[in-house]
């Protein structure tokens, strides 16, 4: 589910829609968080589908650490990509974001952590990276780790509109983080290894 201080957009023409801040959101939000209502597909549903509908998955879906397919049920599947993006995903299953935004500034995303199964190449913000790859994460997650981190003990101080879908399990686990009680699980941690998968998936279908 996204925050609710957000709504749906456009743009441009290059990006088409896109979502937006209508109240200020300070760092160390938790701007989206997977819930109930989102819908998960594994790679075989995805290959059973016609085309029509994996064209539709393509574009409005992010893959989780097994390879399956996440679609947002909500406007956090309109989210859009940024190299220099407000918000990261987490270990945890929540976004947060990472700087204060304003209202009228879009929410973005790294597409390069979501496991994305092709590369393309993104909207020219002037940053060195140019094109998304499907292994960002091993490349970045130092960097995206330290971003998050960085705010994290922000989590417990601010008003979360978010928090009744985060389990218990997990916010005792952000406050104990947050106290420098415990590390935080890395972002590496959503990387889907395909070849890993496949192996396992191979394993239990020989017992």
């Amino acid at each position: 589910m996204i925050h609710p201080n957000t709504e749906l957009k456009f743009i441009s023409r290059e990006v088409g829609y896109g979502v937006v801040a209508t109240e200020f959101i300070p760092a160390g939000t938790v701007t989206w968080v997977l819930d109930q209502l989102d819908r998960e597909f594994t790679p075989a549903a995805f290959e059973a589908m016609p085309p029509i509908y994996q064209n539709i998955l393509d574009t409005y879906t992010y893959r989780n650490n097994m390879g399956n397919f996440v679609l947002c049920w909500d406007l956090g599947r309109y989210v859009n990509h940024s190299f220099n993006s407000n918000c990261l995903t987490s270990a945890y299953d929540f976004e947060l974001a990472i700087r204060d935004i304003h209202p009228g500034e879009q929410l973005t995303d790294d597409y390069g952590y979501l496991n994305i199964p092709q590369p393309f190449r993104g909207i020219d913000e002037g940053t060195k990276r140019k094109v998304v790859y499907p292994d960002d994460l091993l490349r970045y997650y130092k960097t995206w780790d330290k971003k998050l981190i960085e705010v994290f003990g922000n989590i417990p101080k601010l008003d979360q509109p978010l928090k009744e879908l985060i389990p218990e399990s997990v916010w005792t686990e952000i406050n104990m983080v947050s106290k420098g009680k415990a590390q935080m699980k890395s972002i590496l941690n959503n990387y889907y290894d395909e070849a890993k998968q496949n192996g396992l998936r191979h394993n239990e279908s020989a017992k």
